[in-house]
């Protein structure tokens, strides 16, 4: 998986504060630029995100481009509707068929999971070879078809879930705080979870103000995941704090 920053707004968090200004403020415009300080920006970015004042955050804008993840993945991405994308198709591009593994099957998957139990391994090796099977079979059946005639747009239906892509987003900072909450919970899927770390790395390196409660819901208090919760809230904090440090 390779998560990179295209683009964003320069001067975010300068950007959130002078919106933030200008709500409460008849000066003009231009007054307001200049009288938003170093210190005032830290000021109103924190003050406007303790009440909630979250509308600010929409004048910022992120753009991703993220490869070889997997289309489970990015269909659980597009649910997130408050964005905008742009996915490698599967009907104009055949290219190299690639694939993602999942840990629990075989030996890919994100660094933070924790190590797999030798035992178990050993028993879920038939399984893996199965898995490495299918894909090949996917593969050359697809070639085939696309060598026969059939259009790839039709050949495609045999291809699984697994197959890689890639995809631009783009976010406000609003929706990213959204997307971070739900989907750096422990109860995410992990694929898309290690991709929202790497999206909030970068975000946090950016605008650190804007980002500084970032995560889900258990970084700000209590889980709101009720009898579904890992029951690890301090573990999770950790988790994002390391994350965010790792991004200075």
């Amino acid at each position: 998986m390779n998560v990179i920053l295209l683009q964003c707004t320069p001067e975010p968090e300068r950007l959130v504060a002078l919106a933030a200004r200008l709500c409460y403020s008849p000066a003009a415009l231009s007054d307001l630029q200049e009288e938003v300080s170093r210190k005032d920006v830290r000021k109103l970015v924190r003050r406007v995100l303790s009440m909630g004042h979250a509308s600010v955050l929409e004048h910022v804008v992120f753009t991703y481009g993220v490869e070889g993840i997997s289309r489970a993945t990015s269909h659980q991405l597009v649910r997130h509707r408050i964005a905008s994308y742009s996915q490698q198709s599967q009907r104009y591009v055949s290219a190299g068929f690639g694939y993602v593994t999942p840990k629990t099957i075989g030996d890919s998957g994100p660094s933070t999971d924790p190590p797999r139990d030798p035992a178990k391994a050993n028993r879920k090796k038939p399984l893996s070879d199965k898995f490495e099977r299918h894909m090949k079979s996917s593969a050359s059946l697809y070639e085939e078809m696309v060598r026969s005639g059939i259009p790839a747009e039709d050949a495609r239906f045999v291809l699984p879930n697994a197959t890689e892509t890639k995809i631009l987003i783009t976010m406000n900072a609003r929706e990213l705080h959204h997307f971070f909450a739900l989907r750096l919970c422990r109860r995410a899927q992990w694929e898309i979870r290690e991709m929202a770390r790497r999206m909030l790395s970068i975000a946090w390196g950016k605008g650190p103000l804007l980002f500084e409660s970032a995560g889900p819901g258990c970084v700000r208090g209590r889980c709101p995941e009720g009898k579904m919760t890992c029951g690890d809230p301090a573990g999770v904090r950790r988790e994002i704090a390391d994350l965010k440090g790792a991004a200075r």
